[in-house]
């Protein structure tokens, strides 16, 4: 039976929209982001109340200015947690973007960023050496270790770090905004580091843009990702804040309007929360503010600590602190609690109890989808047991929209948000997405309407969840029928409030479709179940063209209008509030007579009492957040990290991120590439083939210099000059069996293990000899987590203890003297604690994966055809205690038999040739240091022999004995006969008393070497070891004092500047 929804819906309930609000509702401002990036480069004010854009893009945009920082460096976890694809397509088309770098988040993670700002440390300052790295809580794990080596920071070389809270947990991938994975690694954080919690939109902009504004620190910024800071329609403003460079942290803080520590609730409050500043924080601040005797701090500044702060914020009256910790597990000891209780022990008298209260991923899980668990736990906290939760403001409307991305209806959402623009109301609209629950995914649309002054002010997550069946929801409109099949959607609504189902079902065809659970709710509350028919309306008066989704879209929103206001609701309200935002007209169809159709087309659909039936339907599902979707300027749409073709792509990006790749239309089809090679990296793996592996240093020598040569005929292997090979290198054979025989393993035994850099999903078998030699790096240095992963497998005390020791704090010194003097493998370290031994799978996962190792290519692809050349030294060492080292790359390399199989990879270099062939060069190479320039000689002498003039080229190359390690010398002689190296110097260091080096000859050179620099637009190139580069740069300096008058610290700056033009080169390593 269905019936006209006048007849039957007659709602007298207050609603923001009112007469007196609609009377300024305005058309909101165009979402298109190129308007608004200038408004933060070319003014103070970076955003002025813009409802269309999210706190987080504002964060984006504020981060990657060229002006601001030099380059940001995106890791992948960031990408998946939806924080870098805007700032990726703004590098592609914005000219005031700074460079963008894609890194992996694995073991080492972060010394690419050490390696760069090292690298910009000289006697003379750099100029704008200012990285901003996006990375995830889990990412930032990753990185600590790494952090301990990063430069002091100058006000021209300094790291900021994004983070972006959102982490998958569980089974279903949910994200959340846990910091489970990051507090437990504080402990080793170095002290140049300040540490910034942001947990509203305005906040989350004001620390982003501070971030930038402390000169004489690093700077970690966490902000809420994972709801606030990606709503739309919060009002915030910033202007960049002035801090002078002597103000410390703490007072930068409170020159822009913030404290280390917020106290909210209770004045004489006996019962205290301390909580880091976040989605959690929020809510517990939303129930102190109404509850007698409780009261929440919340940390914003968490490093560098002020003890004084937080006890300053204290009442005196606190009897019971409980200190809030995101931990992995329960028995974890959170770092935040180590930290109030120092500051509060012995500073009042008495002093207050402290205890921790430790949640993990899990149980946040399920604060987020049911807020009365969270009262409960507040509640359990009060002495008297009792606890008020925070009452809705009057008017305050709840609003949910669930339908599938990128379809005609997913706009509905958005338009109807643009109904309540007006300077009266606060509208705050959240996006999610569940890719697993429905095949294409399923949105869920969150907008929560309120007057201005009666905002809710706990996060959306906990006001409105939608990953629950609590009927917190006063509207719900279903947009896509089948929803109504699968999903739980009227259990989110009041009893007696509107469902809007948008639908081409006739009404009795939508009785019958829906599941028999929804049929019940919506008996059960009195649910006003409605239907439109928007397609058949907008066909009909549209009539087929492209014109029909923005008049189905519209048809929706008039709908919506007609249901939100209730009693209220009359046919010429509802074109007088619409045509605010819409216009008169909407392609081309009156906008009275759309009303006026949609008004006579809404039906209420009376259901029948369900049947009885023997069969039972499958169990609804709840919708689960664990997708984030991203629409980029250039048309893009990133879900989790991945550009996907469709919203079936998404679900397999989110089990499978490293070894999913969506499909591309193939532009080489020749040679695709094989899945079976090293399929969890993301560059293009090939099978070459080793053809010549020989020793260039005599037998008696003690390096091992060797030149290797791989056919890659039939790969489609192509290369630039100055590239570098990843060779993904195989572990000794023999150390391989002896190890399985005294662990006690078979290595024929198959196992199961992950796919490596993939996640426990996605498996593939081997046998322990397969995976111990190709795949797990047995014989790497352990990291500091390790230690702590071992600890729990042993059996014995001792060995328990001790390698908890080495992960903690306390063991700095332990580890360091075990990593870096006594250079341990993690199978050694097996054999030093014998009881810690767990399965051979487990170690597997634990131990992580072989790494490839990257050499620069001594050849020229235009010249040796389909080829690919290598110059590589063993690397060998003793230890203090005399056991012999090797390092497991040039190890394998150094074995390799003519005809045998190596899986390779391809990396970009910042070594390659100036542009113009005539530009001079000068090359300056130690060791094997020599291949890149081997390359860059090849190739010149190839364009000369074609009569294609080429500009000067000088060559300076550096070893110890001209009879031993002359490397590739015939050629370079070759090379100084026929004028392809216009002047060599060749520095033999021990060929004579007195030691020559590459900079003593280079000196000698000097004016020219400057003349080319200064007035000939000549490039400086210097591969090898590190130890030469302050000496290389003292002598250019000196040189350009000598024969230019060019004053030492200007001298300086200016090979800073070659460096921003690419023309002061240095790939050097330790």
């Amino acid at each position: 039976m269905t019936v006209a929804v006048a007849d039957t819906h007659a709602s007298g309930a207050a609603t923001p929209l009112s007469e007196s609000s609609t009377s300024t509702l305005s058309v909101p401002p165009s979402p298109d982001l190129s308007g608004f990036a200038p408004q933060i480069i070319n003014g103070k004010v970076l955003s002025t109340k813009s409802p269309v854009v999210s706190a987080s893009t504002v964060i984006e945009r504020i981060a990657s200015r060229a002006s601001t920082t030099s380059t940001v460096f995106i890791y992948d976890l960031a990408e998946q947690a939806g924080f870098g694809a805007l700032t990726q397509s703004w590098a592609r088309s914005d000219s005031t973007t700074a460079p963008v770098v894609n890194l992996q988040t694995r073991a080492g993670a972060g010394l690419s960023l050490v390696g760069r700002l090292s690298q910009s440390s000289s006697k003379t300052a750099a100029s704008n050496a200012v990285l901003t790295a996006y990375n995830t809580p889990t990412g930032l794990a990753s990185m600590m270790y790494s952090l301990s080596y990063v430069p002091a920071p100058t006000p021209t070389s300094r790291l900021i770090i994004q983070v972006p809270t959102v982490t998958p947990v569980g089974e279903t991938f949910a994200l959340s905004p846990t910091l489970a994975p990051f507090t437990p690694a504080l402990a080793i954080l170095p002290e140049a580091f300040t540490v910034l919690l942001s947990a509203t939109a305005q906040e989350a902009v004001d620390l982003a843009a501070l971030s930038y504004r402390l000169t004489s620190t690093h700077v970690i910024h966490i902000f809420d990702h994972h709801g606030t800071a990606r709503e739309l329609g919060q009002d915030f403003s910033l202007t960049l804040p002035t801090v002078p460079s002597e103000a410390s942290v703490e007072g930068s803080l409170a020159r822009i309007g913030y404290r280390p520590f917020d106290y909210t609730g209770d004045a004489d409050a006996s019962t205290i929360v301390v909580a880091l500043n976040g989605p959690l924080a929020q809510a517990a601040k939303a129930v102190a503010a109404r509850t007698p005797g409780f009261g929440v701090v919340s940390v914003r500044l968490l490093r560098p600590w002020k003890e004084d702060a937080l006890r300053a914020v204290l009442p005196s009256s606190v009897k019971t602190i409980y200190v809030v910790d995101d931990v992995p597990t329960e028995y974890t000891q959170g770092a935040l609690y180590v930290d109030v209780f120092s500051a509060v022990l012995g500073s009042l008298v008495p002093g207050p109890v402290v205890k921790p209260l430790r949640v993990t991923p899990t149980r946040l899980q399920t604060f987020l989808t049911t807020p009365s668990a969270f009262i409960a736990f507040v509640t359990g906290l009060l002495p008297e047991g009792q606890i008020i939760p925070p009452s809705q403001p009057t008017g305050v409307k709840k609003l949910l929209f669930f339908s599938t991305p990128n379809t005609v209806h997913s706009q509905v959402p958005q338009a109807v948000k643009s109904s309540f623009s007006s300077p009266a109301l606060s509208v705050r609209h959240l996006t999610d997405h569940d890719a697993f629950s429905k095949p294409g995914g399923t949105t869920a649309d969150r907008i929560v309407v309120s007057k201005k002054g009666e905002e809710l002010q706990a996060p959306l997550l906990f006001s409105l969840p939608v990953s629950s069946d609590v009927g917190e929801a006063d509207f719900v409109s279903v947009l896509d029928h089948n929803l109504l099949k699968t999903h739980s959607v009227a259990s989110h609504l009041k009893a007696g409030a509107p469902l809007l189902v948008v639908s081409d079902w006739s009404p009795e065809e939508l009785a019958s479709n829906i599941h028999p659970d929804t049929v019940a709710i919506v008996r059960d509350r009195q649910l006003h179940l409605c239907t439109i028919n928007a397609k058949e309306i907008a066909e009909s008066l549209a009539g087929s063209s492209k014109s029909t989704a923005v008049v189905e879209n519209t048809v929706a929103q008039l709908a919506f209008l007609r249901l939100y206001l209730g009693q209220a609701a009359t046919e010429d309200t509802v074109v007088r509030l619409a045509s605010k935002t819409l216009g008169d007209s909407v392609k081309g169809v009156p906008l009275a007579k759309l009303a006026a159709r949609t008004w006579a087309s809404l039906v209420e659909v009376d259901l029948p009492v369900p049947e009885v039936t023997d069969t039972k339907p499958n169990p609804l599902k709840l919708f689960e957040f664990n997708a984030i979707a991203v629409d980029t300027g250039d048309g893009d749409t990133v879900v989790n990290g991945a550009k996907i073709g469709s919203w079936h792509d998404a679900a397999k990006h989110i089990i499978f991120p490293s070894a999913f790749t969506p499909p591309v239309i193939p532009d080489a089809a020749e040679f695709p590439r094989d899945p079976a090679l090293r399929p969890e990296v993301p560059e293009h793996t090939f099978l070459v083939t080793c053809t010549v592996n020989k020793r260039l240093t005599p037998l008696e020598y003690d390096r091992n210099v060797f030149h290797l040569e791989f056919d890659t005929r039939g790969t489609g292997l192509k290369y630039e000059l100055g590239e570098a090979l990843g060779v993904h290198g195989w572990n000794d054979t023999e150390e391989v069996l002896e190890f399985c025989e005294w662990y006690g393993v078979d290595p024929n035994r198959v196992i199961t293990i992950p796919i490596p850099g993939g996640d426990s999903t996605k498996m593939h078998s081997r046998t322990v000899f397969q995976a111990l030699q190709q795949q797990v790096d047995l014989f790497g240095k352990p990291g500091k987590s390790f230690y702590a992963d071992l600890a729990e497998y042993a059996t014995e005390k001792t060995d328990q203890y001790a390698l908890r020791f080495i992960a903690s704090a306390e063991g700095v010194s332990t580890f360091k003297k075990l990593s870096e003097k006594d250079t341990v493998n993690y199978g050694e370290i097996l054999r030093r604690y014998p009881s810690a031994r767990p399965g051979i799978e487990t170690l597997c996962e634990i131990i992580g994966d072989i790494k490839p190792r990257h050499y620069s290519i001594a050849s020229a692809q235009a010249v040796v055809g389909d080829r690919v050349d290598l110059l590589v030294v063993s690397v060998d060492w003793v230890t203090p205690s005399g056991s012999p080292r090797y390092g497991q790359c040039t190890r394998y390399l150094a074995g390799l038999k003519v005809g045998q199989k190596v899986t390779v990879s391809i990396r970009p270099s910042v070594m390659k040739l100036p542009p113009n062939d005539t530009q001079p060069i000068i090359m300056a190479g130690l060791g094997t240091g020599a291949a890149p320039f081997r390359a860059f000689l090849q190739y010149r002498a190839h364009l000369a022999s074609q009569k294609i003039p080429v500009g000067p080229a000088y060559y300076y190359f550096g070893s110890r004995h001209r009879s031993q390690e002359y490397l590739y010398g015939e050629e370079i002689e070759a090379f100084i006969l026929d004028g392809t190296i216009s002047r060599a110097g060749l520095a033999f260091s021990r060929d004579q008393k007195n030691k020559v080096y590459i900079q003593n000859l280079m000196k000698q050179d000097g004016k020219d070497l400057v003349k080319m620099l200064l007035r000939e637009n000549g490039v400086f190139y210097l591969c090898g070891p590190t130890w030469p580069v302050p000496d290389v740069h003292e002598t250019l300096v000196d040189a350009l004092g000598r024969y230019e008058g060019v004053e030492a610290e200007r001298a300086g700056t200016f090979l800073e500047e070659l460096k921003d033009e690419e023309r002061y080169v240095l790939e050097v390593y330790d």
